[in-house]
């Protein structure tokens, strides 16, 4: 009977009894990364993980158009508004311009005045 111990990228500590060929099978299923969690049973999935095919969030889809350079040059809330629209995300400007102070705040955009209006750069 052939034993192994693998600790996982996250920490946890796992041990593995077994015929050596078990043994050697589940071993290179976590060297692969493919090993599900013990804790959780086959094709369920955990109510606190987030889901990586729900709907991204907005500070996410924001965070998408500066890394694509969107905001290289000044945009008005409307321009951005826009943008998401064209992406086929619809959010009405009072639910944006938190999000878009917050990453002002982070310092991922910057923010100027024009002509009485905010509009933010990246």
């Amino acid at each position: 009977m052939s034993k192994a111990v693998i600790t996982t990228k996250q920490g946890a500590t796992v041990a593995i009894e077994g015929s050596h060929e078990e043994v050697l099978a589940l071993v290179a299923l976590f060297d692969q990364g493919t090993a599900q969690s013990s804790s959780e049973a086959p094709g369920r999935t955990s109510k606190s993980a987030p889901s990586s095919k729900g709907k991204p969030t907005l500070a996410v889809l924001l965070s998408d158009l500066i890394g694509e350079g969107f905001f290289s040059t000044p945009k008005k809330l409307n321009a951005v508004r826009e943008a998401l629209e064209e992406r086929g995300h619809f959010y009405p400007v009072t639910t944006l311009s938190p999000v878009l102070l917050r990453l002002v705040r982070k310092k991922e955009l910057r923010r100027l005045k024009d002509k009485g209006q905010w509009t933010y750069v990246g």
